[in-house]
């Protein structure tokens, strides 16, 4: 059986629809389309059509639109309950501190260090870092770190328009680093009625924290409502907590 026809972009062409990706008989379930570049312009509006670029050194842009989509809606963020003691704690005795948009290039150098079981490498690759740190100096891209005792401990970045969070990577420097900072991002996400967090990949790990893969179409929809919001607000503020179940 013949591959499907691969869309390739120039810089001005539009993606594709969203439904027209590979389907799960083709060689790449979720593929959309190849090329076209990583514009701030070309990012906001792939973001905004739920999809997003995911590729290797070497190879092209792509671009992608899965089916289903792993998704972690934050009123079902799983605190385990002895994360939860250590996240009460450090809190409490002020030594956790959550810093956002602090150092995003140093954020998203860390999450292309950071190994990842079942890869040998990385695909933030160097022109995703220069693209997602413009993206951040627009203000639709974010990082969210946790320093415990003075010292990084973890962090993330994502991408958001209007309450729509796209979550890209994580990485830990300390035990539960990256989930100090996803703890961090829920609560601000709840404190500002951001639904859901876009998760991409569907994952152990990811299902253990409460994300679940919803449909396309759904997911779709719930992006084409959210965008439309005004944006948040990216300043994390300790009366978060409050919404985790944390005084």
């Amino acid at each position: 059986m013949q591959p499907p026809l691969l869309i390739q972009l120039s810089a001005d062409d539009p993606l594709p629809a969203p439904h027209t990706a590979w389907d799960e008989h083709s060689p790449a379930p979720g593929l959309l389309a190849i090329g076209g570049g990583l514009s701030v312009s070309r990012l906001l509006q792939a973001y905004s059509q739920g999809c997003f670029p995911w590729y290797s050194d070497g190879q092209p842009v792509m671009w992608w639109c899965t089916d289903p989509r792993m998704v972690l809606n934050v009123d079902e963020f799983r605190l385990h309950r002895s994360f939860k003691k250590v996240l009460s704690r450090l809190i409490e005795s002020n030594r956790l501190q959550i810093k956002i948009d602090h150092d995003f290039l140093g954020t998203i150098k860390e999450c292309a260090r950071f190994p990842r079981k079942g890869q040998s490498g990385t695909w933030i690759v160097h022109d995703m870092i220069q693209a997602y740190t413009q993206l951040n100096l627009h203000g639709h891209a974010h990082s969210v770190q946790a320093w415990v005792d003075g010292q990084l401990a973890g962090g993330l970045y994502c991408v958001s328009i209007g309450r729509a969070v796209f979550g890209e990577s994580m990485f830990s420097t300390q035990a539960d680093g990256s989930k100090m900072a996803l703890a961090a991002l829920v609560a601000l996400c709840r404190a500002q009625q951001a639904d859901w967090i876009d998760c991409q990949q569907n994952t152990g790990h990811l299902a253990s924290l409460g994300a679940k893969p919803i449909a396309r179409s759904v997911f779709l929809t719930r992006v084409s409502e959210a965008i439309n919001h005004p944006p948040l607000s990216w300043k994390f503020e300790s009366i978060y907590w409050k919404h985790l179940g944390i005084d």
